[in-house]
C-alpha cells in the first residue's frame, strides 16, 4: 500500500526535479500541501499530487491546441 502523504523529497523524485522546485511550488501555494508536526514538516498528499499532474496534462493540452506546429518549408 502506497503512503497517502509524500514527503518534498518523494515529490521530488515523482516529477525529475529538484527539491528546491518542489518547495517552491508548495510555497507559492501551485502544489498543494500541509505542515505536520513541531518542526512543520511539509507533506505532500498522493491525491493532490496526482490532481496536480493532471492540471498540467491539461494546461499542456491547452497551450499546444493555442501554439500548432507549423509547416515548415521543404529543404
Amino acid at each position: 500500500m502506497e503512503p497517502r502523504f509524500l514527503l518534498l523529497s518523494d515529490v521530488a523524485v515523482e516529477l525529475n526535479v529538484s527539491d528546491s522546485q518542489v518547495y517552491h511550488m508548495v510555497r507559492s501555494g501551485e502544489l498543494p500541501a500541509i505542515k505536520i508536526g513541531g518542526r512543520g514538516q511539509w507533506r505532500v498528499e498522493r491525491a493532490r499530487l496526482e490532481e496536480y499532474i493532471q492540471q498540467k496534462y491539461d494546461e499542456t493540452a491547452e497551450w499546444v491546441r493555442g501554439n500548432p506546429l507549423t509547416d515548415r518549408d521543404p529543404e
